[in-house]
């Protein structure tokens, strides 16, 4: 048996009781340690971070003290400058007058449309004019069309303070009559037309078939001469309109006719804004009595000084004495006439402005309540907007035909003029099918100067319920407007701008699109161009619209549609403001949002007296300072605003990566943020070296050059104006 072998290795060492206790007492030690540093650590950086933030806190609060303690002063100074918003209005007050009076002494023969008697006159006399032909009524037309575009106008451009609800009845109510005078000439040219079918058949079908082109009125006629039951699909000659009748219809003694009217008389006319006591301030009121109570002063104090200076002057015996103490007297009551008459012209010029303050808030002020419609079919006028106008659609029973008798023409006249065709009719019991009166299929094509950014939705007017009729602007619309029931199968070609689609019965009918499709924007930029000349450019998810702004006209510059130019009719056309939005909206550019929008897209609410305040600041500014849209306008508080500015100087040559600023404005103060667009995060921390200030005029001023600040100080008023005008519509801080 072999030897057991030896273990290798010594025995391990035991831990005693005392050596565990001596290690556990040790890491105790060290841990307690640790914490201590720890704790000490934090202290120190606590303290530090408490200093920092004291420090922080006292160059605050020393920067607060001197924003309060020259606040009156840079206010005063803003104020200088706003002089130019009542200046414009003035300027705009005195060029109407200046219109009206031009007018009367033309002697042209067209009447005043602000003066009922003349436009009441015109209306009278034309009614009594009888046998005119379409083409004659198309020449009369353009004249009345003009004088509803000058009534609208007067209705857009006259200030919410400066109208009255007798003028607005007056002129509302003139528009409406205009409308439908207009309308029953061209019934009645019509007829006179129809009357003659005969003559005017064509040879080879033996139907008559007329256009009538105008640039705004388009008139298509077939006259069913022939009755060829087998001839069912019409088509216009040289275009793409045309019907696809029933056989009831291809048998039957009509007429089918499309009016395109390029215009829209059809939809009742929106209510038009007007100040309410409530919102005339009281300033307002203060600023009037005060000014009557200068007026009668004016008077007194020339009174009292004339009897002062005439007991002085008769004191004096020499005659040279006489003569030179009346020079003096009448150079003293020069400035005695001056002094009064300045201070007149002040108290004039601040009630102006607050005229105008108040019309620029109301223009922002959004409506309460969401309006309210009966059916399901009706449309939401103020969601969805009519484009190119209206096609009147109708199916006309054909008159008498003249008939040649001994070298003259007989014609039996029916009294009640020109009768329509009841399709389907009311009756239906002596026809043996159903399907005799099916949907007639029309092919329309889409005005070439409207723009389409979806199908458009098809409506009809509904005759029956829907009148037009003039609404007080407290009342909701009545009747049933335009409705999309009776409507199927309808298909869009945007290549062809052709759409067609069926239709139950004949009537009015039009092509609408959402208002705010447009909207809310992606951004936004506003960069001046010259002296007193801007460029403003808003980009939507399908367009990039540029506006040029001078003195107190505007023109649009150019329209992107998917990154492609597009052009337009209004390109290097220069209009008034108000004329310029309503063209913008009439060709589907509609990037003015109305009191109700906020109800139909998101919007980033921004307080009304903050939004104002901005946009006048940034009028002021505009001929050297080009401003952006931030990101981070959208995080801030609904009393801020944010948003990016620099200097910009259009001769000198273009930066390639300009450095921007981003300042936040909430209506008392200005401040430079730290952060930039490229930050992660919001914050409000004031930029490094940089202080608040009560006006961005102040706030840019601080690191603007002087050559900029010149050209502020000398901007125009009207420009500063139209400016200010466009930012209001446009809303560019709440709806991008």
């Amino acid at each position: 048996m072999a030897p057991k072998a030896k273990k290798s290795g010594s025995k391990k060492k035991r831990i005693t009781k005392a050596d565990r206790l001596k290690q556990l007492q040790e890491e105790e030690e060290k841990r307690q340690k640790e914490e201590e540093e720890a704790r000490v650590k934090y202290e120190k950086e606590e303290m530090e971070r408490l200093e920092i933030q004291r420090i922080e806190k006292e160059k605050l609060r020393k920067l607060e003290a001197k924003d309060l303690e020259r606040r009156n002063e840079e206010l005063e100074e803003l104020y200088l400058l706003e002089a130019r918003f009542p200046e414009a209005e003035k300027l705009k007050r005195d060029s109407r007058l200046l219109s009206q009076w031009k007018h009367y002494i033309q002697c042209d023969g067209s009447p005043d449309p602000s003066i009922s008697q003349e436009i009441n006159t015109f209306i009278s006399l034309w009614k009594e004019e009888t046998n005119e032909t379409f083409e004659a009524v198309i020449s009369k037309s353009k004249l009345v069309l003009n004088l509803i575009e000058k009534l609208k106008l007067i209705l857009l451009e006259t200030p919410p303070y400066d109208l009255q609800e007798k003028n607005i009845i007056q002129y509302q109510g003139s528009i409406l009559e205009l409308q439908e005078l207009l309308h029953l000439k061209f019934s009645i040219a019509t007829e006179i037309l129809l009357r003659q079918a005969s003559t005017l058949a064509d040879l080879d079908s033996g139907n008559m078939e007329i256009i009538i082109r105008d640039e705004n009125v388009t008139l298509y006629v077939w006259a069913n001469l022939k009755k060829n039951p087998r001839y069912r699909s019409i088509r216009f000659s040289d275009t793409q309109i045309g019907f696809e009748i029933p056989r009831i219809l291809a048998t039957s003694d009509i007429a089918l006719r499309l009016l395109h009217t390029h215009y829209d008389h059809v939809t009742p006319l929106r209510p038009v804004p007007t100040a309410s006591q409530e919102d005339t301030s009281t300033v307002t009121y203060f600023i009037k009595d005060e000014l009557k109570s200068v007026e009668a002063a004016v008077s007194k104090d020339l009174q009292e000084e004339y009897k002062q200076q005439e007991n002085e002057s008769n004191s004096v015996h020499e005659e040279e004495k006489k003569v030179e103490e009346q020079g003096d007297i009448e150079g003293q009551t020069c400035s005695v006439q001056e002094e009064p008459e300045a201070t007149k012209y002040e108290l004039e010029m601040k009630l102006l402005s607050e005229t105008v303050s108040a019309a620029q808030l109301l223009l922002l002020e959004n409506a309460r309540e969401k309006p309210y419609f009966f059916e399901e079919n009706e449309v939401d006028l103020c969601q969805f907007t009519t484009l190119g106008g209206v096609y009147h659609l109708d199916i006309l029973e054909l008159p008498p035909k003249c008939k040649p008798m001994k070298g003259w023409m007989i014609v039996e006249i029916h009294k009640e003029g020109l009768q329509k065709y009841t399709y389907p009719p009311e009756t239906t019991e002596d026809f043996e099918t159903e399907n005799v009166f099916p949907p007639i299929e029309v092919m329309l094509e889409v005005h070439e100067n409207v723009i389409f950014f979806e199908n458009p939705m098809v409506a009809r007017w509904d005759a029956e319920e829907g009148k037009m009729e003039l609404m007080s602007r407290s009342s909701q619309l009545k009747g049933k407007h335009w409705k999309t029931d009776g409507i199927s199968n309808v298909s869009y070609k945007s290549e062809d701008r052709l759409i067609t689609f069926s239709l139950e019965t004949f009537g009015p009918v039009t092509l609408l699109q959402d208002a705010h499709v447009n909207m809310p924007y992606q951004s936004w930029a506003l960069r001046p161009l010259g002296v007193n000349k801007v460029l403003l450019t808003v980009t939507t998810v399908f367009t990039e619209i540029q506006i040029q702004i001078k003195e107190n006209l505007c023109m649009l510059a150019s329209i992107k549609l998917n990154n492609k130019k597009h052009s337009s009719i209004l390109e290097e056309k220069w209009m008034t403001p108000a004329s310029f939005i309503l063209a913008l909206k009439e060709t589907g550019l509609n990037i003015f949002p109305t009191g109700h929008s906020h109800f139909y897209v998101v919007i980033n609410y921004k307080f009304p007296p903050v939004e104002v305040k901005a946009y006048r600041q940034m009028a002021l500014l505009s001929s050297a300072f080009a401003f952006g849209w931030s990101k981070w306008n959208i995080v801030c508080d609904s009393k801020k605003v944010v948003f990016q500015v620099r200097e910009h100087l259009p001769e000198e040559e273009p930066i390639q990566n300009p450095h921007w600023t981003l300042l936040m404005f909430s209506g008392d103060r200005a401040q430079s943020l730290k952060i930039n667009e490229s930050s992660d995060a919001f914050s409000e921390a004031l930029k490094e070296e940089t202080e608040f200030h009560s006006t961005l005029y102040h706030m840019v001023k601080d690191f603007a050059s002087k050559e900029a600040m010149k050209k502020v100080r000398h901007s125009n008023c009207q420009f500063v104006d139209s400016v200010c005008h466009m930012l209001l519509s446009t809303r560019l801080l709440s709806y991008s």
